[in-house]
C-alpha cells in the first residue's frame, strides 16, 4: 500500500506546483502543512483529506493508498 505522503507528493508533482502554491490554492498560509504531510511527520484530518482530494479530482480511498 502506498502512503499519503508519496500519492500527494505525485500529485502535486503531476500539476508543476510547488508546496507554497499547493498551499496557498488549498487555502493555507503555510507551505510547513503541506512539507509535513509530504514528510510523513503528519497526516490530514478528515476535513482536509476532503478538499485534497476536490482539489485533485481522486477519490479519498486513492489518496490514503487504498484504491489505485
Amino acid at each position: 500500500m502506498r502512503k499519503f505522503a508519496v500519492i500527494l507528493k505525485e500529485l502535486r508533482d503531476d500539476k508543476n506546483l510547488t508546496q507554497t502554491e499547493l498551499a496557498i490554492k488549498l487555502g493555507f498560509n503555510s507551505r510547513t502543512v503541506i512539507a509535513n504531510w509530504e514528510s510523513g511527520k503528519r497526516m490530514p484530518d478528515v476535513e482536509n483529506l476532503k478538499l485534497i482530494a476536490r482539489f485533485f479530482g481522486v477519490r479519498i480511498d486513492y489518496l490514503v493508498g487504498l484504491e489505485t
